[in-house]
């Protein structure tokens, strides 16, 4: 069991992660962050402490608006930042649109995590997520490594692709592997020379048209959920997938996952933060896994990692 685990933001993104935490007995402390008032973090914290008897859990609880309360985690969750939220015209804001107002929050987030959880392993999940997971970097290169420093994205977008396989195809999801690769945003790149069925390609059992379209509908997934909802967005499957990497860290799986890795080299990539499969046990990144391509989908994380770069561009120029 881990001994503490911090979650910034209590959104629904982090209120499903406190709550999954407590009931999956992952940590003996759990700790929020969220800076609305009057106490919402505690309230929160309150809320979900009040059901652990019925759950029988008995992970402590805390809550505050201020940073302190990160002191002594071993695993820090970063989903603080501003939702998509859908425009009156119905229209809605790109991740990236988003990247002004979150590199403020990140900030300050990076400075709550240098002061009092310096040692902890970072998952962020807040959007744009590439370029936050790089201000986190910047921020923190001095005290956290890039193989402690992760994004989650590739967890969630894999599981996508793969919900939507196993629909097409009339099978279980247990029986569909898959993996996107690239930027968390439009340009994600979902590998179907990797994508299997039971250990078979995917072409035997779901036709070119309708894979094509399911490619489309993982790389839009995200607007897909937000459109619905009308206000937010997809906050039960992030806050699982960032689970997924905290416990494949702390359990020492080292099971293979992708997720927005620091690569230095890999795939021709070098300095930026990019969707790859890992293994991922007690040192977080052990290892970063170079598959093979074709020469399509060589293109197109190409291109993905080009509009990653653009976004990061846009992080250097904006001032500390």
């Amino acid at each position: 069991m881990i001994d503490k685990i911090a979650v910034i933001g209590g959104g629904n993104i982090g209120g499903v992660c406190v709550a999954e935490a407590a009931s999956r007995r992952l940590a003996r402390k759990v700790a929020l962050v969220d800076v609305k008032e009057p106490d919402f973090a505690k309230g929160k914290c309150l809320d979900i402490a009040e059901g652990t008897p019925v759950i029988g859990s008995d992970t402590l609880l805390e809550g505050s608006r201020t940073y302190e309360v990160l002191e002594g985690a071993q695993f820090v969750i970063n989903t603080a930042g501003v939702p998509r939220t859908v425009r009156p015209d119905g229209t809605f804001p790109s991740r990236e649109e988003l990247l002004a107002t979150n590199l403020k929050i990140t900030d300050a987030v990076a400075a709550g995590i240098e002061k009092y959880c310096p040692d902890a392993f970072v998952v962020s999940v807040a959007n744009p997520l590439d370029a936050i997971v790089y201000r986190l970097h910047l921020q923190l290169k001095d005290q956290v490594p890039t193989h402690k420093l992760l994004g989650m994205a590739g967890v969630l977008d894999s599981a996508r692709y793969k919900y939507f396989v196993a629909e097409a195809a009339g099978v279980s999801v247990e029986n569909v592997e898959a993996v996107v690769l690239g930027g968390h945003g439009d340009t994600m790149v979902p590998i179907r020379s990797a994508c299997r069925i039971y250990g078979l390609p995917v072409t035997a059992f779901i036709d070119e048209e309708t894979l094509a379209a399911i490619e489309t509908r993982t790389r839009k997934a995200g607007g897909e959920v937000v459109g619905m909802l009308g206000v937010g967005s997809a906050f039960v499957s992030p806050a699982w997938s960032a689970l997924e990497m905290v416990e494949s860290i702390a359990y020492d799986k080292r099971k293979i996952t992708p997720v927005c890795a620091y690569l230095d080299g890999q795939y021709g990539v070098d300095g930026l933060f990019v969707g790859v499969p890992v293994v991922l046990g007690r040192n977080g990144v052990e290892k970063i896994l170079e598959i093979e391509l074709t020469d399509d989908e060589k293109a197109a994380l190409a291109n993905s990692v080009e509009a990653v770069r653009k976004t990061c561009a846009e992080v250097d120029k904006a001032e500390f």
